[in-house]
């Protein structure tokens, strides 16, 4: 075959064959996984928001000095968190983008190779006068073939040219995208140093309110360790805890001395209150202590064939830790084998275990409300455990989110 008959196969070939024999298997589901952790973000960031202007206006509401306090602190852990959140936003983003720019990548690269057989096929014409092709023999005949197929070839052309130029065109607008992402990243690291900054200020106001306020907290906090030291394991420093708390609670409910009345004959014997019978309503509002992915979830079984009485969720470095749920702290110290942990004791007979902590910024005795700052995840990241109990009963956390 003469020489004009082989560049026009060769512009046929590459161009009209090129999208059932170039196209590059696509990784949809490293796509679509960035696509979930954003998804993910995005509604932590909502949620964190909302709780934040929900505590916002609660602590600006509120007449009582106390409560103003932990509505305080518990708007500016959201507002911490939200940071938080919209940090793993801009990461996801990224990270979107990068995957998204990696599949066009390929593309591309698919499409470079009969692009490549394209250019030179012209510039194999282009260095043919047309003079030679008149004197020699049968080449008129082969460049009315050549042209021939280029008519009908040009249009296929700049339709493939025009989809690679969109491609190019999306490729430029993910690396803006990317550049956005890290823009963005850096904005809610700044804003995230600056609201934990006033959140650890905050949060040593309220453990040193909290121990002037309660004469009896550090007793209360020195009887905690002796428990946990004694205690074989945590469920049964759980139960002694919750022990001690029904005491204290019963102890709550005697009667007072009764002061003289200043006519003795009008002097009625008061009745002793009853206490009420105990109701079973689990703690409202209540709330994952820490934005993260659910790594164990209630009920499975663990690497020792242990059955989880509660669910685990992948940290951030230094991520924020709040109450569950309003209530009481009873513990918050280090325990053997699960790091820094705080118990928050509700109501009802309802107990909240938190493990997993790097710090702590309560004490045992302090009030705290849902969303109260309890401590900070480790600072590589790590496994933040959640357990509620009832009475002494685990019980599956997920079901009572409000």
């Amino acid at each position: 075959m003469r020489r004009p008959a082989v560049i026009a196969g060769l512009l046929a070939a590459a161009w009209l064959g090129l999208p059932a024999t170039a196209q590059a298997p696509a990784r949809i589901d490293t796509v679509e996984d960035a696509q979930a952790a954003l998804d993910a973000a995005r509604q932590q960031q909502r949620n964190a928001r909302a709780r934040g202007e929900r505590l916002e206006q609660r602590a600006s509401r509120s007449r009582e000095t106390a409560q103003k306090a932990r509505s305080a602190a518990a708007a500016l852990a959201a507002r911490v968190q939200q940071a938080e959140a919209g940090i793993a936003a801009a990461e996801a983003r990224l990270q979107l983008a990068n995957s998204k720019r990696r599949k066009l990548d390929r593309e591309l690269a698919a499409r470079r190779a009969p692009l490549a057989h394209l250019a030179g096929a012209l510039q194999s014409m282009t260095r043919r006068p047309l003079s030679l092709s008149a004197l020699q023999p049968g080449s008129l005949r082969d460049l009315v073939y050549t042209r021939a197929v280029l008519d009908s070839t040009i249009p296929v052309v700049r339709e493939r040219t025009a989809a690679l130029r969109s491609q190019l065109d999306r490729a430029r607008a993910l690396e803006a995208e990317a550049r956005a992402a890290v823009s963005d990243r850096r904005d809610s690291e700044a804003t995230l140093l600056q609201r934990r900054k006033q959140l650890v200020a905050l949060a040593a106001q309220e453990r040193l309110k909290a121990r002037q306020a309660a004469g009896g907290a550090d007793r209360e906090a020195q009887r905690a360790l002796v428990l946990a030291e004694q205690a074989i394991d945590l469920d049964q420093l759980v139960a002694r805890l919750e022990s001690a708390g029904s005491l204290r609670k019963r102890l709550a409910l005697l009667p007072g001395p009764v002061a003289r009345p200043a006519n003795p004959a009008a002097a009625t014997i008061s009745a002793t209150p009853r206490p009420q019978p105990s109701a079973t309503q689990p703690p409202q509002q209540y709330q994952l202590p820490v934005a993260g992915r659910i790594s164990a979830g209630f009920g499975e079984a663990g690497a020792s064939g242990q059955r989880q009485a509660g669910i685990a969720l992948d940290a951030r470095g230094s991520g924020q830790v709040v109450a569950p749920g309003a209530g009481r702290v009873i513990f918050a110290g280090p325990y053997r084998g699960f790091g820094r942990i705080a118990i928050v004791e509700h109501a009802n007979g309802w107990t909240s275990l938190v493990t997993g902590l790097a710090s702590l910024d309560v004490a045992v005795g302090q009030a705290v409300d849902a969303g109260s700052p309890l401590g900070l995840a480790p600072q590589q990241g790590g496994e933040v455990a959640l357990e509620l109990r009832q009475d002494g009963e685990p019980v599956n956390p997920l079901d009572y989110l409000r």
